[in-house]
């Protein structure tokens, strides 16, 4: 059944039909797991909050989740070039919001990362992370047409000031993260070995100082090292709840992880769908994140132009990892990062940032006619 006529040659039918649409589903399905376990563990999120309404968090994560729709469909419909102004713009205003945190910032847990308005909070890092990829990408892309001008280390410095400013929050798994994405894009773009050569000398005293430098760091890493003398009760309750789910697990709402760890709603959530759904319901999360980046950075590693290419393997390599990271905390393979399950965990910064970045990639991957890609490599 065609949605569209053949003749239709509007901006809608033209994005439907060279949109992954298949992508576009897998993501729907993951917000959909997003807000069946909202239902699981809100509700005890909001008790031990002391809220009024038991709801609370499951109506937040509809709201979102349909904003999250919006952001999604509507990134996706941007051309390249309105990706990268885009991109350009959020990065401004991010960029100041993230450097006003160290004056008017909201602090939780020892971090200030958030902005407190309209009663309620936002994550200016989950929105310059996406921006920060495209710009790295479209500046490096430069160099195929200006090469005399200094495009790497303009990059560079973008890439530094923004980690510079998530450290300060601190955010050490943020700034990890982007920098992972950034070398990506770097890699893809064209990287000099005396690039790369600084890089992997430069993480390693960074990763060194901040082991040194950050107590809650240290204490991380040190609890995952050496588990027997070190506090592990969230780790591993996380672990232990997985490990009841078994294959089916114990049923809707009667997962007992969600009242014992305090971020059973956002960073733990994996393992919420462990105890109460099983290993089955895991698998089919982990597959469709792994559907969404691997597929992603093929159709990425085939576009002709390299900022479309750099940008997209980037975008969507940096939504695989964060799910990644999020999963093997949940299952006790690397240390706690605080750090969410995109389109699945709760929060609102993180559902948007996350549908902006796969919405951003899926813009700069759309099948498009040669007669367009001539024209986008010439603006």
């Amino acid at each position: 059944m065609q949605i569209f006529r053949r003749s239709d040659t509007s901006p809608l039918a033209e994005w439907w039909r060279t949109v992954d649409k298949g992508l576009i589903a897998a993501a729907l399905m993951l917000l959909g797991a997003g807000m069946m376990l909202s239902l699981a563990a809100g509700p005890a999120a909001a008790s031990k909050l002391k809220l009024d309404d038991p709801f609370y968090f499951v109506y937040r994560q509809a709201a979102f989740a349909i904003a999250a729709v919006g952001v999604l469909l509507g990134s996706s419909l941007l051309s390249p070039v309105w990706v990268r102004r885009l991109s350009l713009g959020l990065f401004i205003v991010c960029f100041f919001l993230m450097a006003g945190l160290l004056v008017f910032g909201h602090e939780a847990k020892g971090a200030t990362r958030w902005i407190r308005m309209w009663g309620t909070t936002f994550q200016p890092s989950e929105i310059i992370k996406p921006a920060i990829v495209v710009l790295t990408a479209w500046l490096l892309a430069q160099r195929d047409r200006f090469p005399a001008g200094p495009w790497a280390p303009i990059a560079f410095a973008f890439y530094a000031v923004t980690v510079g400013l998530l450290l300060l929050q601190p955010d050490v798994g943020q700034s990890v993260l982007l920098t992972v994405a950034f070398v990506i894009v770097f890699f893809v773009a064209g990287l000099p070995w005396l690039w790369a050569t600084g890089f992997a000398v430069g993480g390693a005293g960074l990763g060194a100082g901040l082991y040194h430098l950050l107590p809650h760091v240290r204490k991380r890493v040190d609890a995952f090292l050496f588990p027997s003398e070190n506090d592990t009760f969230q780790i591993d309750r996380a672990r232990a709840a997985i490990e009841r789910g078994g294959l089916f697990g114990v049923g809707p709402g009667e997962g007992t992880v969600k009242r014992s760890l305090p971020d059973a709603h956002t960073d733990f959530v994996f393992s919420v769908a462990g105890e109460e759904f099983g290993l089955f319901l895991l698998v089919l999360i982990a597959i469709l994140f792994a559907v969404i980046a691997i597929k992603g950075i093929m159709d990425a590693s085939r576009q002709p132009d390299v900022y479309q290419r750099a940008a997209g393997v980037g975008l969507y390599a940096i939504f695989g990892l964060q799910a990644a990271v999020n999963m093997s905390v949940n299952l006790s393979l690397i240390p706690p990062k605080g750090m969410t399950l995109p389109l699945v965990s709760s929060g609102g910064s993180s559902l948007l940032g996350s549908a902006l970045t796969l919405g951003l990639a899926l813009a700069l991957t759309r099948k498009q006619p040669e007669s367009t890609l001539y024209h986008l490599r010439h603006k």
